[in-house]
């Protein structure tokens, strides 16, 4: 099996564009609206983590290869043997974005950061080609 790697920088266009297009929303009301400064400011408050991690350019992703599964957030990393894997559940939330979860052979539930998981189609295939059991819940409350 060839190992699948998964990487992904927080300093992303995307971001950036998203940002300046907060900020620029941000200053609109200040302008047009005549907005209050301070409250402008709580608002803006909501940025600084994805300020903090264009700043610093954190990544995020995992590894698998035939021994185990890797995965890290920034300065944080775990990993899984294979062989204490016993099956792989993605569950499709509300707001359709899927959730990853490890559960092991001892019936623990390890959630994988969302950060570091590839999109679900990819990552579920490259899942079942390493023999790995994949569960799918669509929409549960619990």
């Amino acid at each position: 099996m060839t190992p699948f790697t998964y990487t992904r920088h927080n300093r992303s266009p995307r971001t950036v564009v998203i940002l300046i297009g907060v900020y620029a929303a941000l200053l609109a009301l200040v302008i047009l609206f005549d907005a209050a400064w301070w409250l402008i400011g709580i608002l803006a408050l909501a940025t600084l983590p994805a300020v903090w991690d264009i700043a610093q350019n954190t990544r995020a992703g995992l590894v698998l290869d035939q021994h185990c599964l890797r995965w890290f957030t920034g300065t944080r990393e775990a990993e899984v043997a294979l062989t204490d894997i016993d099956h792989v559940r993605l569950d499709t939330r509300w707001d359709f974005s899927v959730r990853v979860s490890l559960v092991l052979t001892t019936k623990k539930r390890i959630r994988l950061p969302d950060e570091s998981t590839p999109p679900h189609r990819e990552f579920e295939a490259v899942l079942e080609g390493a023999g790995l059991r994949v569960e799918r819940h669509h929409f549960t409350i619990f």
